[in-house]
């Protein structure tokens, strides 16, 4: 049986091991989360004065 070298690259392989596809996804999701966050208590905060203010 033959014993077989791993191969040696002349030059640097350049493969990232991140899925930027998927972590662009990640991101807008993040951003898309944090907007309807933000209208969900400006919206909170508009109820809330009609309620309380006297």
């Amino acid at each position: 049986m033959a014993k077989t070298r791993p191969e040696h690259h002349a030059e640097p392989v350049l493969e990232s091991a991140m899925d930027y596809a998927e972590h662009e996804k990640t991101y807008n999701g993040f951003v898309t989360g944090v907007k309807w966050v933000i209208y969900a208590s400006v919206v909170s905060m508009i109820i809330l004065y009609f309620l309380i203010n006297p």
